[in-house]
């Protein structure tokens, strides 16, 4: 029995299906790495913010947060998560009129 050899055109083919699944593999890792580090920041910051000894060092972070955290945030839901640090601006949502949601 006499097996066939794959063309070229099968094999590379092949090669790039395997290609193409190896990219989407390091995207999807890249991505879990990128998530990860946010993650870690985020609760080192925190955990800073709650356990420092130096109050001074805390104070100037928490007034670092609560001047740029409310323009990096854009959704209301996200804002009301760090209500605690940004302060009474995370509770000011933005209200729209009638008239306003018709511009």
């Amino acid at each position: 029995m006499i097996m066939a050899r794959k063309t070229i055109e099968q094999r590379l083919g092949e090669l790039e299906a395997q290609r193409s699944a190896l990219k989407a593999r390091l995207s999807k890792q890249e991505r879990a790495n990128d998530t990860r580090r946010k993650v870690l920041l985020g609760a080192f910051v925190l955990h800073r913010l709650e356990s420092s000894n130096d109050g001074e060092f805390a104070d100037r972070l928490r007034e670092w947060l609560a001047r740029h955290l409310p323009g990096f945030l854009t959704r209301a839901n996200d804002k009301a998560l760090f209500s605690d640090l940004i302060g009474k601006r995370a509770n000011a949502a933005p209200t729209s009129t009638v008239a306003e949601t018709a511009l």
